[in-house]
């Protein structure tokens, strides 16, 4: 069998993704933009297109009209290719007719689409992580190990590990325990990695203890993965990862790039301005494997009489006599004369305006789309097709999480001006 013919990628789409709200208010989280031109959903697809695997099955079923835009308009293959990138939304059947009930419960409902493709491995794959990995590796340790079931895991150290799922190996690293978030340092303590294999990995630092931590995602053998599912289990790192210790051959695989899970508002702000490092964490310019997006046909960004510091541009954005620092500027953006951005994430427009919409909006005293005149931002994602008026000041410096006026949004300790808002000349928060 091809290399092509061996993997079925699954791509999760996540549940209502309220830690990234209000982000996620109208989209799923696969389509949250990232760096200025690009969608959580372009990474792991990416990935797998770099990797040859190009049949991906997205499971999503929140708000997932613009990530069918978005797959429509992207991914189209050639009919000697034999690839698709395919959304299986959650549908009322004969056996069921409500939403997921977990990440296995979807892979589950959706085992008759995966079984019309030919196939021996199923890679399963978070839609809301940034990082870039070859998963043929994965797949041929996958295979000359044994395992039935292979975890990709990141060694991390044991005070850093809140809030992940993971697993005790031995020397070999075959899985021989599997935790889901523990919080008691006893149990942590026990996962921790031998000195051993710490040198395997080329770790000299063995006083430093580590444990794997699970990545979410997990190569599975066709016919493990439909037998593990032969349940009323709904969620793979919960409940079927820790029910298949001692029945089936479980391995990890390390992984030791960069990764980055886009779960909160403060991890997208934050990950999103790193991008702007002069040495950033994650290499958008690797020509050896690109992430691939929307080919949008938008003129190049127009900058006049600007003072710029470490910020990316997406294409077609209008940048007026303006200082912007450590910033991210989306498609489409629109910054008037005279205003500050520092530490901003600001995510476009969808359509540029028409000169009759302006001359109406105007004459209604409607702001324009984007920033207008003499604004001072600071530590803010500003949504799609925004307007915010001439002289608005916006900084969530000193103030608590909560909503303020005209929608604005402080969580995590950043300002959000959510999709569509409107906020007017002279407002300050």
């Amino acid at each position: 069998m091809s290399k092509a013919k061996e993997v079925v990628a699954v791509v999760m789409g996540g549940g209502r993704g309220t830690r990234l709200h209000p982000l996620t208010s109208e989209r799923c989280k696969p389509a949250v933009p990232l760096a200025g031109k690009y969608r959580l959903v372009d990474i792991p697809i990416s990935n797998c297109l770099n990797s040859g695997i190009n049949r991906i099955f997205i499971l999503s079923q929140f708000h997932t009209a613009s990530l069918h835009r978005h797959i429509q308009n992207t991914y189209n293959f050639d009919q000697f290719g034999g690839g698709f990138v395919d959304i299986l939304s959650a549908e009322q059947t004969e056996e069921t007719n409500d939403w997921y009930q977990g990440t296995a419960d979807a892979v589950r409902r959706n085992l008759q689409h995966l079984n019309s493709e030919e196939h021996d491995y199923v890679l399963i794959l978070s839609g809301d992580q940034l990082y870039r990995m070859d998963f043929n590796a994965i797949v041929e340790q996958h295979k000359a190990s044994g395992a039935e079931v292979t975890l990709a895991a990141m060694a991390m150290s044991t005070s850093k590990v809140e809030g992940l799922g993971l697993m005790g190996v031995d020397d070999d690293l075959r899985i021989t325990k599997f935790a889901e978030k523990p919080k008691d340092p006893a149990v942590i303590e026990s996962l921790a990695m031998s000195a051993d294999l710490e040198r395997k990995l080329g770790n000299e630092n063995t006083s430093e203890k580590r444990c794997l931590a699970s990545m979410g995602i997990y190569v599975f053998n066709r016919k493990a993965l439909m037998e593990s599912l032969d349940n009323d289990m709904t969620d793979f790192g919960k409940e079927i990862i820790p029910g298949l210790l001692g029945q089936k051959p479980l391995n990890a695989y390390v992984y030791e790039g960069y990764w980055e899970d886009i779960g909160t508002v403060r991890a997208f702000f934050e990950t999103n301005l790193a991008i702007t490092d002069i040495v950033p964490p994650f290499d958008f310019f690797d020509e050896q494997a690109p992430i691939y997006t929307h080919n949008r046909s938008l003129p190049p960004s127009k900058v006049n009489k600007c003072l710029i510091d470490r910020a990316v541009f997406g294409d077609g954005s209008i940048i007026e006599s303006s200082e912007i620092t450590h910033s991210v500027i989306s498609l489409r953006s629109v910054i008037r004369e005279g205003s500050t951005l520092e530490d901003v994430v600001m995510l476009g427009s969808d359509n540029y305006e028409t000169d009759e919409e302006l001359a109406a909006n105007q004459a209604a005293g409607i702001p324009h789309l984007g920033l207008g005149k003499n604004c001072r931002i600071k530590g803010a994602i500003i949504d799609k097709n925004t307007r915010i008026g001439n002289n608005v000041t916006l900084d969530p410096a000193g103030k608590d999480d909560g909503t303020y006026d005209h929608g604005v949004v402080i969580r995590d300790g950043v300002l959000l001006v959510p999709k569509g808002k409107v906020v007017p000349d002279n407002f300050s928060l």
